[in-house]
Parts: C-alpha cells; sequence; structure tokens
C-alpha cells in the first residue's frame, strides 16, 4: 500500500471510529482466515523466571509461513499474550499477521506472545501470587531486563531474529499497554515501536509521570500508536482518556512519530481489535528506514532542544576503562578523567587527541577538580587522603584519614568535596585546615559543584532525591542549606542515583542520575533529561573544549562528549548568572 493512500485511508478509519456506536466495532476482513494465505504455526512454552524469582507463565511463540532461517525475522512482543494469541478469539492477532505478512504489509515478523508471571501456591489451601502489576505497571527496567535476557534469548535459540531495534515492536492493552511503553522507554536500543491499546498512564505504580518527563526529556527514537476510548476507565487512580489524552499531548510536544485513534468503547479491546491491521500498518511504516529520534517538536519550551545540540549527539572519545568516574578540565582546555577502578588518571590534551596516561598508582582516586593554581585535586579514597597533582605529576598531600567521592575548589583555593560514608562535606580552607561544614539531612554525599559566581555550593545525594544548596560564607563555612533542587526518581525507587555534578553560565545545574542526566534550573526544578549514552550508569560530566561548550561524561568503560546549547563555567573565573524566570 502506498504511504498516501494507507494514511488517508487511516484518517478515514480514525474519523469513522470517534463516532461509531460499539456495535460497528467489528473484526474486518484482515482479521478473519482467506484461502490462500499461508498460515504460520503457533508453540506454546512454559518460563519460570530468574529474574522475578519463582514467577511461571506461559507464553506463544508464532512463526509465519514465510519465514526463512537465513534471514533475521523482525519481532513483535505482546503482553497478556494468552487473549492475543487465540485464532477465535477477540483479537486473532496470528490471523491479522499471517495476511499483512502474507500481502507484504508488514515485514516478516515472528511473534512472542507473552502472560505475567504468577508466583505459585504453596499448596491448595494457600492463594497464589498474581504478578500482573507488579510486572506491568511498574516503570524502571525489570520487565525489559526479563525480556532480554530471559525470554528473548530463548527465542533466539530456536529463531533468527533481528538485533535491530526498529525491527522490534512491542505491545499490549491496558496494564500491557504501558509495560510495552516502558520497555521501548527505558531500552530504545532493543525496541523502537509501540502499540498501545487503553494504556494504564494512571496513578496504578506511578505511570500517571510519563506524560511529563516525555515533556522533559530529549525525544527518543520511538514510534508509538495509541488507542483508547472516551468511556473508558475513570476511577481511584485516574482517568484512563484523559490520561492518553495527556501522553497522546506530550507525544506531540516533545516531536515524536505518534498517532492517537479515539473510539467511543470503553476499557475492552473491542475498538483495537477492529483497527489492529490499520495500527500494524502505520507501525511498520515505511519499513526497513530506520526509525530516528526527532529533532523537531511543537514545544515553544522543549529545554532539551533548547540545551543539547540537534546536530550532535554523544560520541566516544576514551574506551576500554574499568571504571570511569570523575572529569575535570585545566586551563588549556585539556580534559582529565579517573579510571577509579584501573587506578590511572588520563588526560585528553584536546579536542580529537586520544587519551594518554597522566597519573598510575592513584590510590583508587575517583573525584577530580582543577583548582585556579591549575593543579588537579583528587581524591584517593583507597588511601583516605586528598591529595593535589601540579601538570607535571608532583603530588601533594591535603588531607588524610578521610574518605571522600567529589571534589571543587574556589577561586580563594578552598576545597570542599563530599564524604559519603560520614555523611558529610568537608572544607580544607586556603591555610590548609580542614572542617566539617555540613552533615544535617545528608544520607550519601556525592557529586558537587560551585554556582557561577561561587555563592552557592551544591551537593548532590545519591540516596534521596534532592540537590541540596548551601550559601557560602565569607570564612568558608557553609549556611543556609536546603534540600533545594527536587530531581526525577522511578518507581522502582526512591532515590535518585545522583553521582557528580556541573553548572552552566546560566546557573543550570546538570546531574548524572538513573534516568540520565537531569537539567536543572536556578529555582530547583528539572527542567530537561538527556539520555544517557550508553544503558550503563553515569558518574561524572565536565563542559570542556575551547568554549566550554562541549560535554564530556564517564559513562563506566567509555568517556563520550556531545555539543551543547550552553557554556560551562571554570573556577578561576567566576562570573554572574542572569536572573532566571520564575
Amino acid at each position: 500500500m502506498q504511504r498516501r493512500s494507507f494514511l488517508t485511508s487511516l484518517a478515514a478509519a480514525q474519523a469513522s471510529a470517534q463516532t461509531a456506536p460499539a456495535s460497528e466495532y467489528v473484526l474486518g476482513p484482515d482479521s478473519q482466515r482467506h484461502d490462500g494465505v499461508p498460515k504460520g504455526t503457533v508453540t506454546q512454552r512454559q518460563w519460570t523466571s530468574k529474574i522475578y524469582p519463582g514467577a511461571v507463565r506461559d507464553y506463544w511463540i508464532y512463526v509465519p509461513a514465510q519465514y526463512d532461517a537465513a534471514s533475521p525475522a523482525c519481532i513483535m512482543v505482546f503482553q497478556d499474550g494468552g487473549g492475543w494469541v487465540k485464532e477465535d478469539g477477540a483479537i486473532r492477532a496470528t490471523v491479522v499477521l499471517d495476511n499483512l505478512i502474507h500481502k507484504r504489509e508488514i515485514p516478516v515478523s515472528i511473534g512472542v506472545f507473552i502472560n505475567p508471571g504468577v508466583l505459585p501456591a504453596i499448596n491448595e489451601n494457600a492463594q497464589a501470587r498474581y504478578n500482573r502489576s507488579f510486572e506491568y505497571d511498574a516503570l524502571g527496567d525489570r520487565y525489559s531486563r526479563f525480556l532480554l535476557e530471559e525470554i528473548l534469548p530463548e527465542v533466539a535459540r530456536q529463531h533468527n531474529i533481528s538485533t535491530d531495534p526498529s525491527h522490534r515492536a512491542i505491545g499490549g492493552s491496558s496494564s500491557g499497554a504501558i509495560c510495552a511503553f516502558t520497555v521501548a522507554w527505558n531500552r530504545p536500543d532493543q525496541f523502537r515501536r509501540v502499540l498501545s491499546w487503553v494504556g494504564s498512564y494512571t496513578n496504578l505504580r506511578g505511570g500517571e509521570i510519563y506524560p511529563n518527563l516525555i515533556r522533559k526529556t530529549e525525544p527518543k527514537p520511538l514510534r508509538i500508536f495509541l488507542q483508547d476510548g472516551r468511556n473508558d476507565l475513570n476511577v481511584y487512580s485516574g482517568s484512563w482518556y484523559l490520561a492518553n489524552q495527556s501522553m497522546a499531548s506530550a507525544l506531540e510536544y516533545a516531536g515524536y512519530d505518534v498517532k492517537f485513534v479515539v473510539g467511543s468503547e470503553a476499557h475492552n479491546s473491542k475498538h483495537g481489535a477492529a483497527i489492529l491491521p490499520d495500527a500494524l500498518r502505520w507501525l511498520w511504516l515505511d519499513h526497513p528506514k530506520p526509525i530516528e529520534k526527532s529533532k523537531g517538536g511543537t514545544g515553544e519550551r522543549q529545554f532539551s532542544r533548547d540545551i543539547a545540540d540537534p546536530a550532535s549527539d554523544w560520541e566516544p572519545v576514551a574506551e576500554g576503562q574499568k571504571f570511569a568516574s570523575g572529569l575535570a578540565v585545566d586551563r588549556n582546555g585539556a580534559v582529565y578523567f579517573a579510571d577509579a577502578a584501573g587506578n590511572r588518571i588520563f588526560r585528553i590534551p584536546g579536542p580529537g587527541a586520544k587519551p594518554v596516561l597522566f597519573k598510575d598508582d592513584t590510590g583508587g582516586g575517583g573525584g577530580i577538580a582543577v583548582g585556579p593554581d591549575n593543579r588537579l585535586y583528587a581524591c584517593q579514597n583507597g588511601r583516605r587522603r586528598v591529595i593535589a597533582y601540579t601538570p607535571d605529576g608532583a603530588e601533594t598531600t591535603l588531607a588524610e584519614l578521610v574518605n571522600s567521592s567529589a571534589i571543587t575548589v574556589t577561586a580563594k583555593n578552598d576545597v570542599y568535596f563530599t564524604d559519603p560514608q560520614a555523611k558529610r562535606v568537608w572544607l580544607i580552607d586556603s591555610k590548609g585546615k580542614k572542617h566539617i561544614v555540613a552533615e544535617r539531612g545528608l544520607e550519601f554525599p556525592t557529586g558537587i559543584a560551585l554556582s557561577p559566581d561561587q555563592s552557592l555550593l551544591y551537593v548532590a545525594d545519591y540516596r534521596d532525591r534532592w540537590i541540596w544548596s548551601y550559601q557560602i560564607q565569607a570564612d568558608g563555612s557553609l549556611a543556609n542549606g536546603e534540600a533545594f533542587i527536587r530531581l526525577e526518581t522511578s518507581d522502582d525507587a526512591n532515590y535518585s542515583g545522583a553521582e557528580a555534578l556541573a553548572v552552566d553560565s546560566d546557573g543550570y545545574v546538570y546531574a548524572t542520575t538513573r534516568t540520565g542526566i537531569q537539567i536543572c534550573d536556578q529555582p530547583g526544578r528539572v527542567v530537561a533529561i538527556f539520555n544517557k549514552p550508553q544503558t550503563k550508569p553515569i558518574s561524572g560530566l565536565v563542559f570542556a573544549g575551547p568554549d566550554l561548550d562541549w560535554l564530556y561524561v564517564t559513562n563506566r568503560d567509555k568517556v563520550f562528549r556531545r555539543r551543547v546549547r550552553r557554556k560551562g563555567v571554570v573556577v578561576w573565573n567566576p562570573t554572574k548568572s542572569p536572573q532566571p524566570r520564575l
């Protein structure tokens, strides 16, 4: 089918669906068996999970007649698989797949239909534990890991399935729909096509936050088909119809390739099943063209685009580290990064240059910073010391018998560092004396950074959702501390996992967290979230480059950078940032 004629057909179907009575939601020709259409095979299996310990589930593998093991097949995963896979059921997904694959309107695709897990009862008088909401409505990456580490490798043992994320789709209804979106949202490197019917984007387990996160997070390479009915649920956790409208609005605002089809039905599959063939045609439109992240959008204050340079994405500048952690930049523009587990510090002399070893046997050092004297200050946590290196590598001990994580230095040469184990922030003043300057309210202080004018000190708390803001006094002590910046967290943890901080010339604070790099304005609000270069945690970041408009991050075994539309600040040149929009 030609793209234009198909889209015209889909638009007409959508207009009809919005006014159609429920009795008109019937299965069309593509949901019926036809002579001459080859029939795929369906095999039922059972799986006992390790990621969800003890949970047992049925799942089905559909293999189309056109499958050729010599060529990787696309793949589609459906939650609540038992309801989707029945040939005489309400949805008849395998019949639809047979017809559309036969007509070459979607690619040859293996279907994986998975039921939610159940922990069997220990005896006949006991109740089983039903995992459906626990697995499907959660916002973390656990279900993604279940698919990628357990189910799909098992499918791949017998079938040649594509590893290209643009060749992978995932879908579901109700809680199965938000589950599908969550998988693609967390792992767009694995799934990029989402089919969502009557999705539960309400507060069952925190799903109501998605429209907000979509608006803040830089776009991911996803295509999403949403369906809902005006008479969907309106219960204790929210309104499904309003929630799906919010999802569609947020996705459009952020520039996603999204289609939202509204009908008149309630919380069921009648409307979704009737439009399943057109939904799949749209989902696979333009295949095999890769799905890429949008550079457009309708939002006038989509901060991720305001801050990120759309022409620049993450690019690796170093790799092969054991545990790359802290980052720093010196007066000459050289970038330093620590490999804490490798017990080394490297130096990247300039843009495009390869990293060279600066210092070996660094005492497990992770946190580093360059001071106004161009010395490299470092946390030697393995030796319980804070030290400073001259540019030629000569070492001076500044403090002993202290644990340390991250470090920063003021223009006055006052040194602040965090001590997560003792839940403290320390100051080594310009005279070499060390003082405890903050400890109340901190759970596990990690990243640390100065405001552009060095009047405020920001401290990240790994085990909380807050970044603390302190006012620096004339003697270097801290006063008026507040848990000031509220970071975003997912429902599978009540902590941010913040490890490192950086600040730009507008006074925005950048924090490496479990969800990505969260960017916070001066009043303390998360306004944008950068995606991580790879799924591993980020532990360090710094602005560098000739104009301080490259953001470098350490991402465990690699160091990446990307160009941004903001500029960093350096401690030897304090500047006052503009007054924020309140």
